[in-house]
């Protein structure tokens, strides 16, 4: 079984007791030159590793939320289950501030939210553990719902393929085992030779520190490309398909991820290279019905111009700068969850699977 870092996980201050307790999550803004482990029990701390991305990855931010939720309130001094609630409400409310595009942030949310209400009557410490009970849970059924993906989309890989990847979806976006590189690990345990061309994914570069980092570490032959060479490693015949995550899937299959992905679809559909989009059905916003309704961020000017740890750009210049970008649904050849790989027409195929059981 392919070897993968539990991404972030709830630990208990004490042996066998779950609270009190803090998350514990690599800080992907210290990758590659150092794993450095984030451990707190701080809510506004948990807020800023989710907006300044030392946690990163829709699946990844959604556990955190979870898991925020339980710090934010394990210390409650609360004397009734309704008062607990209440106070989860404004935790939650706060967390939903972090960033808007990823709807795995809020549907983390919305699931906590639902166990402090169905749990108003209880004593505010048995309610302490059914939240802390359901953040772990949150994070497991992550864990298997990758792996699931990871079954269904290595079934698109043949051995000798390359395959094109956009930002960073594996391991260190989710709960430990990834949606885009999932399939990559699952082909390597069936004794497939894959290989791999990662886009640096500017302005941060999580394809350059994590995703070469990531599959480097697990003994997958990478290649990394600067984000403009996509289309031409396309045309010299080296990529078989392109695999990527999502933050968000509208209820017509446009899917929203990291700014750039957009242009790598175009590409592949010009070069006819098959383009599969990878993610947990915990991603499909069916209450959207296209892209265009799906909230993109605008992060700050300074990831531009000062991209290198220094100014890179002169003084003054406007920059536009999106984190996300919206890929049709008319571009996308098959998006895989963990029921199945679907094709289109997509709002058909979405709404069966977010009906049907795992």
């Amino acid at each position: 079984m392919q070897k993968t870092l539990r991404t972030i996980e709830w630990v208990g201050a004490r042996s066998g007791a779950l609270l009190p307790g803090r998350v514990r999550m690599i800080d992907q803004t210290r990758l590659p030159e150092k794993l450095v482990w984030l451990q707190t029990a701080d809510l506004q701390k948990i807020w800023t590793a989710i907006k300044t991305l030392q946690v990163r990855g829709a699946p990844a931010i959604g556990i955190a939320a979870a898991m925020g939720v339980v710090a934010g309130v394990q210390t409650s001094k609360a004397r009734t289950g309704a008062a607990l609630a209440a106070e989860v409400e404004r935790v939650a409310d706060h967390l939903a501030t972090s960033r808007p595009t990823a709807v795995n942030l809020f549907w983390a949310l919305d699931q906590m939210r639902r166990v402090a209400r169905a749990g108003h009557a209880l004593a505010p410490a048995e309610l302490k553990q059914r939240l802390v009970r359901a953040a772990m849970q949150i994070r497991d059924e992550d864990a298997a719902m990758c792996r699931a993906i990871g079954q269904h989309g290595a079934k698109l890989l043949k051995t000798g393929f390359t395959v094109l990847t956009h930002c960073n979806a594996g391991g260190l976006a989710t709960a430990e085992f990834g949606t885009a590189l999932a399939p990559i690990y699952t082909a390597r345990e069936q004794g497939k030779d894959i290989r791999v061309f990662a886009d640096e994914t500017r302005p941060l570069l999580q394809g350059a520190r994590l995703t070469a980092w990531e599959l480097g570490q697990a003994g997958v032959d990478v290649t990394l490309i600067c984000d403009n060479t996509a289309a031409q490693v396309m045309k010299e015949g080296r990529i078989d398909c392109v695999m990527v995550g999502a933050d968000r899937i509208a209820a017509n299959g446009d899917s929203a991820n990291k700014i750039g992905t957009y242009s790598v679809a175009l590409a592949a559909r010009a070069h006819g290279i098959p383009f599969y989009v990878l993610a947990p059905t915990s991603t499909f916003d069916l209450t959207l019905s296209s892209g265009e309704k799906i909230p993109i961020e605008e992060r700050a000017a300074e990831e531009v111009t000062h991209g290198f740890g220094r100014r890179t750009a002169p003084h003054g210049v406007k920059v536009y700068s999106p984190a996300f970008d919206v890929t049709p649904a008319r571009l996308i050849t098959a998006i895989v969850c963990e029921r199945g790989i679907l094709r289109r027409p997509f709002g058909a195929a979405l709404r069966r699977a977010c009906a049907r059981k795992a």
